[in-house]
């Protein structure tokens, strides 16, 4: 008998690739970082390649070499690297990695070199997300040392790429400029020599909403998952990650009784408290203290009081709920219950961050369907 979970829908996973890939005509690298936005990063990258994905990326070294460790063949881009690594690892591996600054370009050069091998290379254009990607000013030292490293050898320029900072605003007038700058910086490459392969820059927000921004390759990330990134629009995704647990103890109180620590919440009436076994060292926002929605014997219920570090409580009023029903706090919502949306909603934050809070090593994550099981 299991207390709580996380169920996956990995045929969820499967079919939301599949809707993407059927939109565009660029191939389709679905990003399974971290653990694959919660979901597990093996079964969420089989799943994604069984729907159509031909790449696979990640923030990560060592998530690139856990999937290549986990018998991933496909192409795999990993693009956050601190200076010291072990790149050569990754050059070794077969991993694509991204350089994003001049010394990160010298590191790469120096692990090719290594281990005799020519390593795969994703050039990032800082187009005005002003967070990772090459500057604009330094671009040209970076493709000069880029076309270097090409000529002998030591690179396979593979891709140019960048990454929008409002594509889940449309319409926002930093889209249009960032694809500009980015036109720039591959019109400045081409001068260099260098022509790459694959030109990337749409996440889920553009894969669904900009498809001028497809060029050779999307990288939906979020949207593999079934959550949408433009709110109030679905696009026919479906949520893969179901949060549940079965209710511990159930009790009766009177009115006026406190509930949890600080004793924010105080029942109107005579009522019954439905203790539920998952807290926020399991995932659930303790923002949602007061306000979490939860769906219970049918109902939709309210977090009553705070949420504490393994539990949170239900005000149930008379319904007759019981030790061993099932509590969910989201899920795909087919029935009216609760979903990522609605928490991140309450709690003041995006969907990503919902689904991925839920990685405990208690909370088992079960998954259902066939499309990311080890054949």
């Amino acid at each position: 008998m299991w207390q709580a979970e996380v169920r996956v829908d990995l045929d969820a996973i499967r079919d939301n690739v599949a809707l993407i890939r059927a939109g565009t005509t660029a191939e389709v690298m679905a990003v399974v970082k971290g653990d694959g936005y919660g979901h597990g990063m093996l079964p969420s990258a089989r799943a994604a390649l069984a729907g159509g994905a031909s790449w696979l990326g990640v923030a990560t070294l060592d998530e690139g070499l856990a999937l290549r460790r986990g018998g991933i063949e496909a192409p795999v881009l990993a693009w956050l690297h601190s200076p010291g690594l072990a790149l050569h690892e990754g050059v070794e591996a077969g991993l694509d990695l991204s350089a994003s600054s001049l010394p990160i370009v010298e590191e790469l050069v120096t692990a090719a070199r290594r281990v005799g091998r020519t390593a795969c290379v994703h050039l990032k254009l800082d187009t005005g997300l002003a967070r990772g990607g090459v500057p604009p000013a330094e671009w040209p030292a970076v493709l000069e040392a880029a076309a270097k490293a090409q000529a002998d050898g030591d690179f396979d320029v593979v891709g140019v790429w960048s990454h929008f900072a409002c594509a889940d605003l449309p319409g926002h007038e930093s889209i249009d400029r960032q694809l500009a700058a980015f036109a720039d910086g591959l019109a400045t490459a081409e001068r260099f020599g260098i022509t790459p392969r694959y030109r990337h820059i749409a996440n889920s927000a553009a894969t669904l909403t900009r498809p001028d921004a497809h060029f050779d390759l999307v990288r939906p990330g979020l949207a593999v998952y079934g959550l949408s990134p433009i709110e109030g629009e679905t696009f026919g995704l479906r949520p893969a990650m179901t949060a549940r647990a079965r209710v511990a103890q159930t009790k009766r109180v009177p009115a006026g009784q406190g509930v949890s620590y600080g004793l924010t919440y105080v029942t109107p009436q005579e009522t019954t408290l439905a203790l539920v076994p998952l807290g926020y060292a399991d995932g659930v926002p303790r923002a949602g203290s007061n306000a979490g929605p939860v769906q219970l014997g049918g109902k939709r219920r309210t977090v009553a009081g705070r949420v504490c570090m393994d539990q949170i409580v239900l005000d149930v009023g008379d319904d007759p709920v019981e030790p061993g029903d099932v509590a969910t706090l989201f899920g795909p919502g087919d029935d009216g219950g609760p979903t990522a949306d609605d928490w991140a909603g309450v709690v003041g934050t995006i969907n990503y961050e919902i689904v991925t809070r839920f990685g405990s090593p208690r909370v088992p994550r079960v998954f259902d369907g066939t499309a990311g099981v080890t054949p």
